[in-house]
This record gives structure tokens, C-alpha cells and sequence, in this order.
């Protein structure tokens, strides 16, 4: 993929073709279902790790490698009406958690609710990060 928007519509493709998973790990071990994040990742590199359906941790790092998966996620991040946790990681440097922004938000009941975001309003916030993201690229070549 070459820019964040398409990577993000390939992400809103992938996931209404296999599915959203919302249970543990990035990837269901029972179906071709993925995790957000993971089909952002997917949509990015082109590969699922078999580690997305086995070691969570693991799989964080397999993401946070890929610079055009993260910059991807933060924009879905972006798009969320919720506020990105951070953690410090030394003494007065915090760092956004941007994948668990965003797989927590597509898989978690928001306050006050009983059900998390369907997969149809996941995709919608994936398109509506992309959108964002073509009209913001739009204004930058006007100016």
C-alpha cells in the first residue's frame, strides 16, 4: 500500500470480507477473522503473523514495527471520540497507546452501553479516518 488512505480502505475492506474479531489476541485461531489493528497491520504489510492468534504481546511489538500500520492506527485513533491512554515509559516521557486505543474502542461496550461498535460502524470510523485524512492531504496541496 502507498499512502495511510488506502491502507485504511484496504483495512475497512479486509474487515468486511473476514470478519471483526473481538475476543483475546489480534486474530481468531477458529475463523479468518482479525482485530482492528490487525487488519490494519494486514492492509499495511501484506501478512498476518500466525503470532496474531497466539501471543498478544508479541504481536504489539509486531505492530509497532511497521510504521505505515501505526500511522494508519493513529489516524483511526484520531477519529475516536475517546482520549488515547498513555504510559510512562521513563520518569516524564509518556507515549500513546494507540493500539489499545483503538482495538480496546472496536471490541469494548462504551460507557453506558451493553454492546461495543457493530462491525458496520467499525468500518464507518475506519472510512470516516480516511476521509480526514484525504481532505486534510487536499487542503495541503491547495495551500
Amino acid at each position: 500500500m502507498d499512502s495511510t488512505v488506502e491502507i485504511l480502505e484496504e483495512t475497512a475492506h479486509i474487515i468486511n470480507t473476514y470478519g471483526l474479531h473481538t475476543s483475546t489476541q489480534f486474530a481468531a485461531d477458529d475463523s479468518d477473522a482479525v482485530d482492528i489493528c490487525a487488519a490494519v497491520y494486514l492492509a499495511a504489510e501484506g501478512t498476518c503473523p500466525p503470532e496474531f492468534s497466539t501471543d498478544e504481546t508479541t504481536s504489539i511489538a509486531i505492530i509497532e514495527a511497521s510504521a505505515k500500520a501505526m500511522t494508519a492506527i493513529k489516524a483511526i485513533s484520531d477519529a475516536l471520540d475517546s482520549d488515547v491512554n498513555e504510559t510512562e515509559i521513563v520518569p516524564g516521557l509518556w507515549v500513546p497507546e494507540y493500539i489499545e486505543h483503538v482495538s480496546n474502542w472496536a471490541a469494548t461496550p462504551p460507557i453506558g452501553e451493553k454492546t461495543p461498535p457493530s462491525t458496520s460502524e467499525v468500518i464507518g470510523r475506519i472510512h470516516r479516518a480516511a476521509n480526514t485524512l484525504r481532505s486534510q492531504t487536499s487542503v495541503a496541496h491547495a495551500a
